[in-house]
């Protein structure tokens, strides 16, 4: 397992509050990759404003990897999500969803769906969101598997989204779904508040699950609350995930000391032995 903070890109404004590291675009690289991080996660909101290469060759020259590319800065930025009463907005979502997708592509990254997915109640009944998230979900995978990428789905916990909010949940939607370049994204924080038993959510999820988020309890860095990362970690190790843990988590006490005690925290829990 390699250890990844999420930086938002340059155009991402006002810079979401889950996105860590201080200065410009290029000084975040930079200090991922002297705490010791393996990647950076990028929030982005429109990859046409980024020098995508230069940004192939500042990874190259740190030795970062792009695990994923997050879609959470469009509804936090834009207001824009798959699910929504308006139609214009669904449509703008996709597109820039698919706008991802494609840079994804480019990168050998993951796209993942936490929040932009919408809320069920935003379409009527529930069964009629249903359909439509089975609806929008489905079409951009098969854009995304047409270029190789793979989604990861977030479950959520239940004060924000109405839809999806355990591992259990997620994966039933899954096999509805049929799409096998769609997988799991498990978030510590939704887990300490959904999941009646990490372990079970951990091995229920097995090879669907495709990466992970880090925060505590508290949703800051790991060691400031009561999550218990060594067990998450041995959970992980038995169904033998080899992906990425990203920080994503508030910006306590600030953006760089999140990000160094993330590293700090969970390095050493990584140590063999």
């Amino acid at each position: 397992m390699k250890l990844a903070v999420v930086v938002a890109t340059p155009e991402v404004q006002p810079v979401p509050p889950v996105a860590l590291l201080s200065g410009s675009f290029w000084q975040k690289l930079e200090k991922a990759a002297a705490l010791g991080f393996a990647g950076v996660e990028l929030m982005c909101l429109d990859p046409e404003q980024v020098d995508r290469q230069r940004l192939v060759r500042e990874l190259s020259r740190l030795g970062l990897t792009v695990p994923a590319i997050g879609t959470g800065a469009l509804p936090f930025c834009l207001g824009l999500t798959l699910l929504h009463a308006d139609e214009g907005v669904r449509a703008e979502a996709m597109r820039r969803a698919q706008a991802l997708v494609e840079m994804a592509s480019e990168l050998g990254a993951m796209v993942t769906i936490g929040s932009f997915r919408g809320w069920l109640s935003s379409m009527g009944r529930p069964e009629d969101g249903r359909v439509a998230l089975a609806e929008k979900i489905g079409a951009l995978a098969d854009v995304a598997a047409a270029r190789g990428v793979r989604l990861a789905l977030e479950p959520l916990n239940r004060y924000e989204a109405d839809v999806l909010n355990t591992a259990a949940q997620a994966l039933a939607f899954l096999e509805e779904l049929g799409r096998p370049n769609v997988g799991l994204l498990l978030d510590t924080f939704h887990v300490n508040i959904e999941e009646p038993s990490i372990g079970e959510a951990v091995r229920l999820s097995g090879p669907r699950l495709w990466h992970v988020h880090l925060g505590d309890s508290n949703r800051w860095p790991p060691g400031c609350g009561h999550f218990p990362f060594a067990q998450f970690l041995d959970a992980l190790r038995s169904v033998g995930y080899g992906g990425f843990l990203s920080a994503e988590l508030l910006a306590r006490p600030d953006p760089d000391e999140a990000a160094r005690l993330t590293y700090e925290h969970m390095s050493k829990l990584l140590k063999p032995g």
